[in-house]
């Protein structure tokens, strides 16, 4: 995601002692997106996680995405169920031990401040520190993560897949020689190599 004047005015939090509302923080020639917009862009990703555990597995739908190209090939993808278990697995992958077993009890399990305190054995204090900071990062990484971002959740949504398929990359075809193609033969493993 591109950080514009207009999308951290429209995040930051107006009584920001750090940013004053403008949403940047730092140094001029590298300023950065202030603490209270990270920790806004967490809480519209988990608005919209809950959102999809919630909803009815009746009405999850699939769709059908082209790439594009010329094979005509399609794609069935379920962007709900992406959705959730993108917002699983990034959580789990950007956070250490501590750190996940508090996004998993407050977060998702849906315990408060009182209960998540008494079954990790931390205070008050640390626990509140600890949940800003996994917002702030949660939220920076869900906005900075290529190739699909999950913030803006709209854009989440309505993704176009990349011509090359979902990874992106292009895979050049083989070079024709004498009229025919040469088959393509992947490296093959072995036994010095294992």
């Amino acid at each position: 995601m591109q950080w514009t004047p207009e999308s951290l005015l429209a995040l930051a939090y107006e009584k920001c002692k750090n940013c004053h509302g403008t949403g940047l923080r730092g140094w001029r020639n590298n300023p950065q997106p202030c603490r209270c917009v990270l920790r806004n862009v967490f809480r519209a990703c988990y608005r919209r996680f809950v959102y999809c555990v919630t909803q009815d597995r009746a009405i999850s739908k699939v769709n059908l995405a082209s790439p594009g190209g010329r094979d005509g090939r399609r794609l069935y993808e379920r962007p709900v169920e992406d959705y959730i278990a993108d917002f699983l697995l990034v959580s789990r992958r950007y956070l250490d031990e501590l750190e996940y077993r508090i996004f998993r009890f407050h977060f998702l399990l849906g315990a408060d401040w009182r209960l998540c305190c008494r079954r990790l054995k931390i205070e008050k204090g640390p626990f509140f520190h600890a949940v800003y900071r996994i917002q702030q990062r949660l939220g920076r990484v869900f906005s900075e993560l290529r190739p699909f971002a999950l913030y803006p959740v709209q854009d989440y949504f309505n993704r176009r897949i990349p011509e090359a398929g979902r990874t992106g990359k292009v895979i050049p075809m083989p070079a024709r020689t004498q009229g025919r193609v040469t088959p393509v033969r992947p490296p093959l493993k072995t036994k010095d190599a294992a």
